[in-house]
């Protein structure tokens, strides 16, 4: 049997990269970036807010953390809502006694069910991050291209008036894309995503509607992934944070500044045994004097300006 010639044929096959998404570029081979002060480390710290409606949507997939008994399965739901109702407001005490501010990725509906939530975070001087509607409203292969349009807008437009803020990043529910997510991002006019995890720093994304930056939004030192999938204890998660940081600022000496970012999900981090960990780990690396201390928009702001 003979393989179809079809089968053999790829448009986008040539020498390096199959795609024009963005160039290729070993980040050892890059540019040096100078961070204000000459610190060796950015630090990029998001915290998601997310809602999770009580009936999950029917396809083609579940965002990570939603329901999982049949309806209603309030364990999970309120569980969720923990994070909304108490392990947040920890988590923005942490930041603010050690000076922090943080981009919080908020679902639309969130915004709007617990507007003093949202107030608090603008007031804080923190950074709102558009994350869609709520963790029904996925972005995946194949979806109606009027639809994603639809969501995207509409997540911007209620997180633009309630909180103030222009909204100028995106990260979408479960960090999931359509192949038409980044152009409606950059049709949108937002200035950066950050759903993809293949760097350590930004760079550059081109597509049929204009460029956009991509931000690295790391997984791998996730509170949620380490703490909960991983099922490691707090010692171990600080001490991946403190080892991450080492190597970026011994890198930093030869290759400029790097970026550390954290993700934290308040009903993991925040809770009464955990909260500590964070703090204890934050106060390290600020007492470093190595670490610049920004949110998304700023970080993505200065490394722009030096490309």
């Amino acid at each position: 049997m003979t393989l179809p010639k079809n089968y053999l044929t790829y448009e986008n096959r040539r020498h390096g990269m199959d795609h024009d998404l963005y160039s290729f570029s070993p980040l050892f081979d890059r540019a040096p970036v100078t961070w204000p002060s000459s610190k060796k480390v950015a630090l990029w710290i998001t915290v998601a807010l997310e809602y999770f409606p009580l009936v999950p949507n029917e396809g083609p997939f579940k965002a990570p953390g939603h329901m999982v008994t049949p309806y209603p399965d309030y364990r999970t739901y309120t569980t969720r809502d923990y994070g909304n109702r108490v392990g947040i407001f920890r988590i923005l005490k942490v930041l603010e006694t050690l000076g922090i501010k943080a981009s919080i990725p908020m679902n639309a509906a969130l915004a709007e069910r617990y507007p003093s939530l949202l107030s608090e975070i603008v007031a804080g001087g923190h950074e709102i991050v558009a994350h869609s509607i709520d963790m029904n409203s996925l972005h995946y292969g194949g979806m109606d291209i009027d639809v994603e349009r639809s969501q995207i807008t509409q997540s911007l437009d209620t997180l633009r008036t309630l909180s103030g803020q222009s909204i100028t990043g995106w990260v979408s529910p479960a960090r999931s894309q359509s192949e038409n997510t980044l152009a409606l991002l950059a049709e949108a006019g937002l200035a950066y995503q950050a759903d993809w995890v293949n760097d350590d720093m930004p760079y550059v994304m081109k597509t049929d509607k204009g460029k956009i930056v991509s931000m690295p939004h790391t997984m791998e030192l996730e509170d949620r992934h380490l703490l909960v999938n991983l099922g490691q204890n707090e010692d171990v998660y600080q001490e991946q944070i403190l080892e991450a940081f080492d190597c970026f600022q011994k890198e930093s000496s030869s290759h400029g500044g790097r970026l550390l970012h954290l993700n934290l999900t308040p009903y993991v981090i925040g809770q009464p045994w955990r909260i500590q960990a964070l703090k204890q780990v934050l106060k390290s690396l600020i007492d470093s004097n190595d670490i610049w201390t920004a949110t998304g928009h700023e970080i993505m702001s200065c490394w722009k300006e030096q490309q």
